[in-house]
Formats: structure tokens, C-alpha cells, sequence
């Protein structure tokens, strides 16, 4: 959840650290600080709230001079968000610092332990009981940092990416990490290193990083290369070093306002580069290497199951009808969360897809190493490359989408549902579910996909109007069906997560059950009707609506004529196959969202409690 950033070598470390932790800011804002090592004495500033507090502190409090430092942006998750439980923390005799994303489980054991050894603490958090357990290590041991962090670290129960720091042996940094993310950029001959939690903070820098993996520690040493050993057995590692495919124009804002808009404005590219060279229309082919290499495991599956957490999950939702209609596969859609706590029956053979858009998401990753565990074999869809799911899956597929920095997902829901399309056409076909004429008319349909919503993004100032009569609402409630269920729920999703309004997403069918109560004439109701998929079902929704003077915001299909008659406002996308119509329904539901937030002047990329990646449980 939290951000980390860090540098050792010759250039000033100030800015990159501050830089860098204004890209990581999506991590986690509750929080900021920063550490400089300046030769002699170790300087800290932190401060509650965001980074921007955070510069402003440091211009008054220290100097920004030195070669060796690091940074951390938080998501509280012990102690509240305030000065003191900001991070970085110093150890009791505050030789050691420490940053950390994650949270040690069982602190409050080792907590009272070191009380009693006479420590004392002023923080409510587990990472300043892990400094000192580190310290307390160290001084028993009478050993260097690197092994007193491992042997530590052997005694923690949960998630961590740390970055420690010893002034008494100022020419190195430790790092750690066990299920949150940590990379380590490599400058030219190793005279300069970086560290974050992902290598936007240093792209301009190196193309060169290391990923650590769990329960691997690494000591860096400027002029020498990293050294990195397994935490348990203390078993040297051979770690590759990987060339990083992101570019700095990605992780800017490019004009736009918000980098949700621009993200919004970005899926006919991305969802282009999700199937470049993998569709291939004119010749009827879908190439996915790893789909290909393991086709008689998808052919011969019993079931899928797809395990996914919050827009991850309704993609996921998409898919099951997918699966199911174009494949005839039984699907069951699982949360990440609630999968790995109820003892679920796998065998091998089951197929096992994990949804992620960071690859990093902590209840994902646990329920493919249960799967894994249990013999399914595990297939992987997520966007970052050498992110965690993608190292422990048997094979997958990236999505290619490119950074996503606003923090409610826009395309990567969309380039998500591009690869779970790809793959239930290619298994429609091999499975002699689809004609072959039928499945060419999928691709060149899939084909046309980006255009169709190039186009569907002129549609920008009259949701931008939608939103200005309806930005006050209390409650919304979107309805859809089939296809477009998914969609609703995933609308609601969007409102709720960035302009605080309470939204519901629902099947139409089921608003008699329950939710037709809460209609009235203050109740804006969006509901997805595209000619396609139970159209006459939800017309029949909708005139139940407005017999109870609901405000009705409906999402059809170009032409339409029979809505249009009894909505309030209609918002039209191009025809298309139903399977597909999630590809761009979607789209102004994204918009409807961003334009109220903004109205309301909430903060769009950075929504109050949320974070990007959700690395703990």
C-alpha cells in the first residue's frame, strides 16, 4: 500500500527521493517523510498528509544535502495518520532508520518483549517495533546489518518491503521484502542505486532493476554489485537483472487535468496495444503464447476459477459470462479475500486466473499460492511486468495498458477484459464451440473495438452536463444485465470510490427485490440497455422506474428509440457484439464519475482511505 523510495551513490539525494515520492503518492498519501544521511548525522522531517506538506516542512526544518537517503509515503494501517506514526522511524538508540510497507502480525508480542528489555516507543506502529527488534539484534549478535535484519526478519509473522539504514556504517543500505513490492535500480558501473516500490521513481535514471522476491534480503554498497541472499537459509541468490520497458512521458499527466482523464482518454491506445500482436484478424488467428504452450490444461479443465479483488473482480465478473457463453467452461468468480479463508476445493483440473492490475495485490497472490499449492494450474492477467502474480503463476498474459496512476481504475478494466475476451474466443474455437465464421466475425468485431471508442469519448461534454444536474444526489443506483451487470456494478464502484456518493450496482431484474424501495423522484437510476442482451427485460425495468418518478440516465445503443422516449437523458454507443458491449459501456460510466468528483472538488487521482495497490491484507 505505502510507497518507498531510496537512493545511495553521488548525486544529491533530496530530489530524486521527493520526486520520486510524488509518483508514488498513489501508493498512499495519509503520510510522508523523507531521511538524508549528510556525511555525519542522519536528518528526518515527516509530517501528516501529502508530499506537498512534506516539501514544505523540509524547507523550514532541515538542509537537503547528501548522497544516501529515503522517503515513504504511507497508508495507515497501524496508529493513525499523524506526524509521529509517520515514517521513517528511528531505532531506540537512533543509530538505525527504517521505511516499510506492510504490516508485522505479530508485533504486539514482540513489542512487550523489547519493553521489558527496556526499550520505550513513540508510535503506535509495527514498523518502530521492528527497528528496534533489528537494533536489539544486532547489539545481542554483534553482527552487521544485513545479517541482524535477516535474523530478524526470521522472527516476523507478515508482509514487508523495508529499507534500513545504519549511521555508524554509513556506505550501505538493506533492503528486504516478503509480499509487498520492491525494486532496485542499478546506475552505470554500480556507482549509484535506487529503491522503490516500483521503478517509476527512477526511470529516468536506469533501465536496470532487480525485483526482489519474498523472503530474499539484498545489501547495497555503492562501486559493488548487489548481494542478495535468501532470508530462511541464508542461501546466495543469483537475481536477474531485468531491462524496464516504462517510459517518463507515461507517468506524466500530458495536459490533462487528472491522470484519471488522461487514463480514461488513453484506452483506444491501450486496448490496442492489449491485443497487438496477438490478434491477428485478417489471418483468424489469436497467438498467446501462454495460453498456446498450455492449451490441452484449458481444454481439459473441469472449471475455472477466477480470483480478483475490487475492479479486478467485476472483469472477472465479465469474464464468467464470457467463459461460459463463448467457451462453455463453468466458471465461478471468486474475491481474492474470502477465497483463501474458506477452504476451497481445488484439484488439478482445475484452471485457476488471477486478476490484478499491479500483479501485487496481497489477497490475489495468496489465493494463487493456495491454488498452486493444491495442483490447479495458475494463469496470471495483470499489467505489471515482473510484478509478483506474474512470477508465481504456471503462465499468463499481460495486459499491456501501461502505467495507471489514478487510483481508480479506468483501463485497466477495459485492457482486462480485452485478454479475458482473447482467451474465450481462442478456447470458443479450439473447443468446437464456435463456427469458424463465427469466430472471425469476433475478431474483426474485437478489431473495430478502439475506434468505437475513440468515438464513444466525444460523448464527453454531455456527461459532463449528466453529472452537473445530478452531482448533489445522495444515492445512485445502476442497473444492467448479462454482459452489462458487471458494468453497473463497476459504475458504482467508480462514484463511490472517488466522489464519496453512495452507489449500488445491481442485476435490473433484481431491483423488484428489494432496491425499488429506495426510488423516488431524488434518485438518479443509470441503467445500461443496449439493444442487445434482454433489452425488452430491462425496457420493462425502466418503465417500472419512471412509474415511481426515478431519474433515469440511460446507456443504449445508437438508434435507439424506444428508451429515448422514456429516459431523462440517453447517452449512445456504437453497436456492437453483446460480449464486447462492457468494452464500452463502461466508458461514459468512467466519465459520469470523474466529472461529478470534480465538480464536487474531491481529489480524483488520490480519493480519501484508498490506495493504488493493496500489497496487505
Amino acid at each position: 500500500m505505502c510507497g518507498i523510495t531510496g537512493y545511495i551513490g553521488y548525486r544529491e539525494a533530496y530530489p530524486i527521493i521527493i520526486n520520486g515520492l510524488k509518483r508514488l503518492e498513489y501508493r498512499g498519501y495519509d503520510s510522508a517523510g523523507i531521511i538524508l544521511y549528510d556525511g555525519k548525522e542522519m536528518k528526518m522531517s515527516k509530517t501528516k498528509g501529502k508530499v506537498a506538506n512534506l516539501e514544505k516542512k523540509i524547507e523550514k526544518n532541515i538542509t537537503k544535502t547528501g548522497t544516501i537517503g529515503f522517503g515513504h509515503t504511507r497508508w495507515a494501517t497501524h496508529g493513525v495518520p499523524n506526524d509521529v506514526n509517520s515514517h521513517p522511524h528511528y531505532s531506540e538508540s537512533e543509530n538505525l532508520a527504517i521505511i516499510h510497507n506492510g504490516i508485522i502480525e505479530n508485533y504486539d508480542t514482540i513489542k512487550k518483549e523489547l519493553i521489558s528489555r527496556g526499550y520505550t516507543f513513540k508510535s503506535d506502529t509495527d514498523t518502530e517495533v521492528l527497528i528496534n527488534l533489528i537494533e536489539e539484534v544486532k547489539k545481542q549478535e554483534n553482527v552487521k546489518l544485513g545479517k541482524a535484519v535477516q535474523i530478524a526478519l526470521n522472527q516476523v509473522v507478515g508482509a514487508y518491503a523495508i529499507v534500513v539504514f545504519d549511521k555508524t556504517h554509513p556506505n550501505e543500505l538493506v533492503v528486504a521484502k516478503l509480499g509487498s513490492p520492491i525494486a532496485i535500480g542499478i546506475g552505470k558501473d554500480n556507482k549509484e542505486f535506487f529503491i522503490a516500490s516500483d521503478a517509476s521513481p527512477f526511470i529516468e535514471y536506469t533501465k536496470n532493476a532487480i525485483y526482489l522476491e519474498d523472503e530474499e534480503v539484498a545489501v547495497i554498497k555503492v562501486g559493488k554489485s548487489v548481494k542478495v541472499r535468501k532470508i530462511k537459509d541464508d542461501s546466495i541468490v543469483d537475481s536477474k537483472v531485468l531491462q524496464l520497458q516504462l517510459n517518463l512521458d507515461q507517468i506524466e499527466k500530458g495536459g490533462y487535468d487528472h491522470f484519471m482523464l488522461k487514463e480514461i482518454y488513453e484506452q483506444p491506445k491501450a486496448i490496442i496495444d492489449t491485443y497487438r500482436g496477438r490478434l491477428l484478424a485478417n489471418e483468424g488467428i489469436i497467438r498467446m503464447a501462454g495460453v498456446d504452450d498450455n492449451i490441452q490444461r484449458f481444454l481439459n479443465a473441469d472449471r475455472i476459477i477466477i480470483v480478483a479483488c475490487g475492479t479486478s473482480w467485476h472483469a472477472g465478473l465479465v469474464a464468467e459470462y464470457l467463459f461460459e457463453d463463448i467457451a462453455r467452461i463453468p466458471v465461478e468468480v471468486e474475491y481474492g479475500s474470502e477465497f483463501r479463508y474458506r477452504n476451497p476445493i481445488i484439484t488439478n483440473k482445475d484452471i485457476v486466473i488471477s486478476i490484478s492490475q499491479s500483479g501485487e495485490t496481497a489477497d490475489t497472490l495468496a489465493a494463487v499460492k493456495m491454488a498452486r499449492e493444491k495442483g490447479a494450474f495458475v494463469f496470471g492477467v495483470c499489467n505489471v511486468v515482473g510484478s509478483s502474480i506474474a512470477r508465481e503463476t504456471d503462465a499468463g498474459a499481460y495486459t499491456h495498458a501501461g502505467p495507471e496512476i489514478g487510483v481508480a481504475s479506468t483501463k485497466a478494466f477495459t485492457t482486462q477484459i480485452t485478454v479475458l475476451s482473447l482467451i474465450a474466443l481462442k478456447l470458443g474455437l479450439a473447443k468446437g464451440n464456435l463456427s469458424k465464421s463465427a469466430y472471425q466475425n469476433y475478431l474483426h468485431q474485437m478489431e473495430l473495438i478502439p475506434n468505437k471508442v475513440e468515438a464513444l469519448l466525444n460523448i464527453n461534454d454531455k456527461v459532463k452536463h449528466i453529472a452537473s444536474i445530478y452531482k448533489d444526489a445522495k444515492n445512485f443506483l445502476y442497473l444492467g444485465r448479462g454482459f452489462n451487470f458487471p458494468v453497473a456494478l463497476e459504475g458504482a464502484l467508480k462514484l463511490k470510490e472517488i466522489s464519496y456518493i453512495h452507489a449500488e450496482g445491481y442485476p435490473a431484474a433484481e431491483m423488484k427485490h428489494g432496491p425499488i424501495a429506495l426510488i423516488d423522484e431524488n434518485m438518479p437510476i443509470v441503467v445500461i440497455a443496449t439493444k442487445k442482451g434482454h433489452y425488452e427485460k430491462v425496457v420493462s425495468n425502466i418503465q417500472e422506474i419512471k412509474a415511481r418518478k426515478g431519474k433515469i440516465i440511460a446507456v443504449v445503443t445508437e438508434g435507439d428509440t424506444t428508451v429515448k422516449e422514456i429516459a431523462d437523458h440517453t447517452i449512445e454507443i456504437p453497436e456492437t457484439e453483446e460480449a464486447f458491449t462492457p468494452l464500452l459501456t463502461t466508458i461514459p460510466l468512467q466519465l459520469l464519475s470523474y466529472h461529478i468528483a470534480v465538480m464536487l472538488e474531491k481529489n480524483v487521482d488520490q480519493p480519501r482511505n484508498l490506495a493504488k495497490s493493496v500489497t496487505v491484507e
